[in-house]
């Protein structure tokens, strides 16, 4: 394995480019592909079986592009299929979960929400995760249509914004002052979400955690980039790719392809 070759990145759709971005920018020399596997998207929607067969397929693509490491920048592939990539794989996967640690030890009040898909929330993975902050009140709420409006392209929408409402006020009425950012889709949101929730509530997402997680597993296994030429970046789209090229705020290197 060169360590010249690229990071592989897969998510059910365009919401892992936050994860892209945290880890591009802590890691610039380091060549990357990533894969929206939008025609799929929600994978919270679908069952454990389901998911780790559309994980498979996504990693056997990224593996055909030479890929040195996957990272899994998707929460409900990760908390239902991790498990299962790795006994198949002989490569370094980084998984992505929601970040409950952090806000459960810091939290005030005593009480923090998580905001993710129904798959992360029902998988046996997030609920051990669960049972080891049993002196905090954990307010548990499903994303429902909110992954579907943003693989649409409308993030700032009224239907979003009411979405959010009905989510978030129930929370903050119960006193959490952490919100858990639970799916990759969601850090776009974030704008939105500001102007529902007091300014004293924190929001938490797993990108920049990832990131660092990512190039510590690369050192371990002496497979940081020691090129000096400029990083290439690849997107692959198996829909129409424009909400992408939005999202990124560039069009080159963004490919749509049938996978």
């Amino acid at each position: 394995m060169s360590n010249n070759n690229p990071i592989g990145l897969f998510d059910s759709g365009i919401g892992g480019t936050s994860i892209w971005k945290e880890i591009h920018q802590l890691l610039p020399n380091e060549n990357t592909i990533y894969l929206a596997d939008s025609k799929n998207a929600p994978y919270g929607k679908k069952s454990k079986e389901e998911i780790i067969q559309l994980c498979f397929k996504n990693v056997d693509f990224l593996l055909a592009q030479n890929c040195k490491m996957i990272v899994v920048a998707c929460n409900t592939a990760t908390t239902n299929a991790i498990k299962e990539m790795r006994a198949k794989y002989d490569i370094p996967f980084i998984g992505i979960e929601p970040a409950i640690k952090p806000a459960a030890n810091q939290s005030e009040t005593q009480t923090i929400g998580i905001l993710a898909t129904k798959g992360t929330l029902n998988s046996e993975l997030f609920n051990k995760q669960v049972e080891n902050y049993s002196n905090v009140k954990i307010l548990e709420q499903v994303g429902y249509g909110l992954v579907e409006l943003i693989e649409d392209g409308k993030i700032d929408s009224e239907d979003m914004r009411n979405l959010l409402k009905l989510y978030l006020r129930p929370m903050v009425a119960a006193n959490m002052d952490y919100l858990v950012l639970g799916c990759s889709h969601y850090p776009y949101l974030i704008p939105e979400i500001k102007k529902i929730i007091p300014a004293h509530v924190k929001i938490i997402d797993s990108g920049e955690a990832v990131a660092k997680q990512t190039k510590a597993v690369l050192e371990h296994f002496n497979l940081l980039n020691t090129s000096k030429k400029k990083a290439e970046t690849v997107f692959f789209c198996n829909s129409d790719d424009e909400v992408l090229k939005n999202i990124l705020g560039f069009s080159e290197n963004v490919f749509e392809k049938d996978f």
